[in-house]
């Protein structure tokens, strides 16, 4: 179990960096400096999303859709397979299962983010409806939620582990 955490661990760190250091940085460029809606963890409304769609050149939009959602295609899943794994060699049960849960929900809200970011790229700042761009930012705002709730965790469990092996 050690050897798939750190192997997933390793794998959503590379990825993870990636994005931060290329794909993210290419897209907010290619928007004129605007942040891409991945990086917004309190969502956005509608005009912010035309706004950025309106900035964003044609291959910015491309990258977007090919280079940073294929990316983003195989990062949620690493980085479950990580934390659920975590928390299952952290955890005695029921935290390990509550905790797995909460990294689903944050692998399953992020699917559904880049969906819905994948359906406003091609949708563009004028043929864009509130409602998807609603529905986006509830995605959006609902991963780093989840995310949140269960980075937290997993460091609670590091650091209680930790203390018990010192104690």
């Amino acid at each position: 179990m050690q050897r798939v955490f750190w192997s997933s661990f390793a794998a959503a760190t590379a990825i993870y960096l990636v994005m931060v250091f290329w794909t993210m940085p290419t897209i907010s460029a290619a928007a004129g400096g605007m942040v891409p809606f991945d990086m917004r963890p309190f969502g956005y409304t509608a005009q912010e999303a035309r706004n950025f769609l309106a900035s964003l050149t044609a291959d910015g939009r491309d990258f977007y859709l090919s280079v940073q959602l294929r990316l983003d295609l195989i990062y949620p899943a690493v980085l479950g397979i990580m934390l659920i794994v975590g928390f299952q060699n952290l955890f005695e049960r029921p935290w390990s299962m509550l905790f797995s849960f909460v990294a689903l929900i944050m692998v399953s809200a992020d699917y559904l983010e880049n969906y819905m970011v994948a359906t406003m790229l091609h949708s563009g700042a004028d043929g864009l409806e509130d409602s998807v761009v609603a529905f986006a930012s509830f995605w959006t705002r609902c991963k780093s939620a989840a995310a949140t709730v269960a980075f937290v965790g997993l460091l609670a469990g590091a650091v209680m582990q930790v203390r018990r092996r010192w104690a």
